[in-house]
């Protein structure tokens, strides 16, 4: 798994979508500051590194969920991605929005899951891990059987480690933050005296950049 997160990492960074600027932080929607962001929309407009990231979630479902029904994508980054993958196993796909829509059925689940089902969830990104928990906990409840979740990139935070943990579901990630930060340095993107921002800003992310 390292040399396929490597390979995955080697991609992205081609692309410029992932950003590494340790003197000039990005702020999240949560009011974090960060010296990384990770844009995989970007992902979309280049063929060869879409069709790749593809080919790498699909491998990694035949192999450890051949008994997976249904595949489901977390609106709304990981929708294209997750059509894609299901489209290539030939599998049925739902996606599941953050919330409910205003009128209608105001589904949370778009698409047709049939108690009992297996679900893989495709998820873009995984930061703490609320969301897309959260996103797992609406297939379950709405009768599904989530039996893994595979994300593009994970900071893995201890945070959401632990979180996955107690709701006993497996992340598997196609690149994580460490191997980030190794393929950046290793390629020239980042310095060595910036490791050390790097690494503190992982320890504590929500409240770095605020002294």
């Amino acid at each position: 798994m390292e040399r396929t997160q490597i390979e995955v990492t080697k991609k992205l960074l081609e692309i410029d979508t992932i950003k590494v600027q340790p003197l000039s932080p990005f702020t999240w929607a949560s009011g974090w500051k960060s010296p990384i962001y990770c844009d995989n929309r970007k992902i979309l407009s280049f063929p060869e590194t879409r069709s790749f990231i593809r080919d790498k979630f699909v491998e990694i479902i035949q192999k450890k969920y051949p008994q997976a029904e249904v595949i489901a994508g977390v609106a709304t980054g990981a929708i294209a991605h997750g059509v894609l993958v299901a489209d290539k196993l030939g599998l049925p796909f739902i996606y599941i929005r953050s919330k409910p829509k205003g009128h209608g059925l105001e589904n949370l689940i778009e698409g047709d899951l049939k108690p009992g089902q297996k679900v893989v969830v495709i998820e873009d990104l995984v930061s703490t891990g609320e969301s897309s928990l959260k996103a797992a906990e609406a297939v379950n409840n709405f009768g599904g059987e989530v039996i893994g979740m595979l994300s593009i990139f994970t900071y893995n935070f201890d945070v959401a480690k632990e979180k996955f943990k107690k709701a006993n579901i497996e992340l598997t990630p196609l690149s994580r933050y460490q191997v980030l930060i190794d393929t950046a340095l290793e390629a020239g993107e980042i310095s060595k005296d910036q490791i050390e921002t790097l690494m503190e800003w992982r320890e504590d992310p929500a409240n770095w950049g605020k002294k």
